[in-house]
């Protein structure tokens, strides 16, 4: 428990390029994988990223994440996944990715079949 499982990795990009990416993925029919690391940048793994990024949504996730310091100065951030209860060898890896509501209009709907399910992802 608590155990680093693997760190979300990709590109380091300005919250401002992440939006205008998001829509020429989309365009694209292009699976989006991109995870906010504050306000202002967040990690573009889309084109160049690790399999954390196939880690799919729970409203009862066996990991978690956390933003941790990194960097000569702990001036960077990383994200990792960690596990929040023991997990079973073959047992798929979820999260909660807790996206934010950024329009009423674009809830996106939970299909993780948890008993808990909060039926939106949003």
């Amino acid at each position: 428990m608590n155990s680093m499982i693997i760190e979300y990795k990709g590109e380091v990009i300005r919250s401002e390029v992440g939006e205008m990416r998001e829509k020429k993925y989309e365009a694209q029919n292009r699976g989006v994988y991109m995870f906010r690391i504050d306000d202002e940048r967040l990690i573009d793994a889309t084109m160049a990223g690790g399999p954390a990024r196939y880690i799919n949504h729970s409203c009862d996730p066996n990991c978690s994440t956390r933003l941790v310091d990194s960097g000569p100065c702990g001036d960077d951030k990383k994200i990792i996944i960690i596990a929040n209860r023991p997990i079973s060898a073959g047992e798929e890896l979820t999260y909660d990715y807790q996206f934010d509501i950024e329009d009423a209009a674009d809830k996106i709907p939970c299909l993780c079949g948890a008993p808990n399910c909060q039926k939106w992802m949003n």
